[in-house]
């Protein structure tokens, strides 16, 4: 079976219709979420969306109670799990979901799982741990990489691919740039964690 990954949309409707889109055009059966809606309208969407979605939290989800009542309307398409972490299995294979790299290394190494998926800090990449695949598929909102990205995992090979989005949008424009430069603003590098 072929599973889309997505993670941190950030409120980016736009990129993620292309994502949907994407999936849609690839045949993906299945959309894992690894968190970060930032608001309800997100979860709307996700929960229209023609393919079934499985989602855990991410630390910038906005009305978790409105996500919620989202999820459980007749008919959605969104299941939400209650934490920011789960297990689940496709296809005989075992798939521990984190939104946090920190755990992702951990779970990776302890030989429990065929595969684990992580977000949070939008760096899309993969990684093997013997046999278990280390999958972070990106941002969709493509605001921290200026790309927007998933993954699409396999289940019959236990392998991913990572499929960038054409034609995204990113909130961060050169014109915020200048204003930032303009106004002498400076933000801290976030940190980028290392699974």
């Amino acid at each position: 079976m072929k599973v889309a990954v997505i993670s941190d949309i950030h409120d980016n409707f736009h990129n993620l219709v292309l994502a949907l889109e994407k999936i849609s055009e690839l045949k993906a059966e299945k959309i894992l979420f690894l968190g970060d809606f930032v608001n309800g309208g997100i979860a709307k969407v996700l929960a229209a969306s023609e393919i079934p979605v499985f989602a855990i939290w991410g630390n910038n989800d906005g009305s978790k109670v409105s996500i919620t009542k989202t999820s459980l309307v007749p008919g959605s398409a969104l299941e939400m799990s209650l934490e920011t972490y789960d297990i689940i299995e496709i296809d005989g294979r075992k798939i521990f979901l984190t939104h946090y790299p920190l755990l992702a290394k951990s779970m990776a190494k302890s030989g429990d799982y065929d595969a684990v998926f992580y977000g949070h800090d939008h760096k899309k990449n993969k990684d093997k741990i013997n046999d278990c695949l280390i999958i972070n598929p990106g941002e969709i909102s493509a605001h921290k990489t200026n790309g927007a990205s998933f993954a699409l995992y396999d289940t019959k090979t236990n392998d991913a691919e990572m499929i960038m989005l054409e034609d995204y949008i990113s909130v961060k424009t050169e014109k915020v740039h200048q204003h930032l430069k303009k106004l002498k603003l400076e933000f801290s590098k976030t940190k980028f964690h290392q699974y």
